[in-house]
């Protein structure tokens, strides 16, 4: 989507997410301006205080709440961006859709103790000419990039960004998106961005369904269903430990998917936990990534896998 359209389709709905009334005592100050956000570092950095981001879409729940926690415990400031990026939305999807609720999102960061909300513009975030954008390389090309034209750039491009911005010592991201948190952490590296990227563990519903802010668009019978999704790939996992050979259970996997209701189901692999080569066998620490439909809303998910010891 090129970035003059992205801007004209998301600046009204921005401009409807901010709060009409000014902040309350008890909210989180807010900013919405790179100047801003810099000189706040810059104070907190001449005191010698440590940094933390958290970069989100907003539509906060305890998933996101868990990064922050992690934050906190890692640095001494922590900075939580909202910005809902229209750059990593394809054509067909949900960006118009997308739930948004800056003023609770500003509660919830208010009460978990956050000391910055970073929401800028569209207008901030790609200003009239901007023309540049981030290669995420081949890692970006398999699994969700596969279904997803153009996805990982518009990610790669907004957290590049928000990382120049923030110039944090540390950058939480959950391991729900697994991908995208291998190629920030390759991105980081490639471009000698030298923010810490930290993977915070998958919160889950009692049921095992990862939390998720599109969880929100599951009709009740979807809602029953979707536990399955992480049920299947725990019991896919077990199968291959227990001699299965991968292709095996990746297809039985498939098949179970389908069983429980999930209409399409985009890809079922084990891949190497760092690099996400598909693997043949299991040699050295894996994850198994799904992704698959229920109704019009698609899910994701994955599972850590490791070869046991002899």
């Amino acid at each position: 989507m090129p970035i003059r359209a992205c801007r004209r389709a998301a600046v009204s709905l921005h401009r409807r997410a901010m709060p009409k009334h000014p902040a309350s005592p008890r909210t989180i100050r807010t900013i919405r301006t790179v100047a801003a956000l810099r000189r706040e570092v810059t104070g907190w950095r001449r005191r010698r205080e440590t940094v933390a981001l958290v970069p989100t879409m907003g539509a906060l729940h305890a998933g996101h709440l868990a990064l922050v926690a992690r934050a906190k415990a890692l640095a001494g400031r922590v900075v939580v961006s909202l910005f809902v990026n229209p750059t990593q939305f394809g054509a067909n999807e949900d960006f118009s859709r997308y739930p948004r609720d800056e003023a609770g999102d500003r509660a919830k960061l208010g009460e978990a103790g956050v000391d910055l909300l970073y929401a800028p513009g569209v207008a901030e975030m790609y200003p009239d000419g901007f023309a540049t954008s981030v290669s995420a390389g081949a890692m970006a090309e398999r699994l969700d990039g596969q279904f997803r034209p153009g996805h990982f750039s518009g990610v790669a491009t907004v957290v590049a960004k928000l990382l120049l911005q923030a110039q944090a010592d540390f950058a939480c991201f959950g391991e729900k998106d697994y991908q995208q948190l291998q190629i920030i952490k390759r991105l980081a590296r490639d471009l000698d961005i030298p923010t810490r990227i930290v993977g915070v563990k998958t919160l889950r519903e009692r049921d095992g369904l990862a939390l998720s802010s599109r969880n929100a668009y599951l009709s009740p019978h979807e809602r029953a269903v979707a536990p399955a999704l992480h049920r299947i790939l725990v019991e896919t996992g077990a199968r291959i430990l227990a001699g299965a050979s991968i292709h095996a259970a990746s297809v039985q996997g498939r098949a179970e998917l389908r069983r429980a209701g999930f209409r399409k189901i985009d890809y079922l692999e084990m891949c190497d936990a760092e690099t996400l080569e598909p693997l043949a066998r299991l040699e050295r620490p894996a994850r198994i990534l799904t992704a698959a439909w229920l109704g019009q809303t698609r899910l994701i998910d994955n599972e850590k896998l490791a070869p046991r010891r002899r």
